[in-house]
């Protein structure tokens, strides 16, 4: 199954990138997705991760242990300053 994973504001620049497609196993989570991420771009996107919002197909996830269906997109938000 594959799944697109986008990032934005500090996620994207941790990640060096603002998307990226991923090839993953049957039964993957949001988390393993979230695993696979920090894994592959280090240290600065895991720190950033653990402030992130996560949005399954243009969904928040409230649980990070849902399946990924084929072809999901998750994108990456960090919290956003505002006023």
């Amino acid at each position: 199954m594959t799944a697109t994973v986008r990032y934005f504001a500090a996620a994207k620049a941790a990640a060096g990138t603002a998307t990226e497609t991923m090839t993953l196993p049957g039964g993957t989570t949001v988390a393993d997705v979230v695993a696979a991420v920090a894994a592959d771009h280090g240290e600065a996107l895991a720190r950033v991760l653990g402030a992130c919002s996560l949005l399954l197909d243009g969904r928040a996830v409230h649980d990070r242990d849902e399946p990924l269906p084929d072809g999901a997109t998750v994108d990456v938000l960090p919290p956003f300053a505002g006023g």
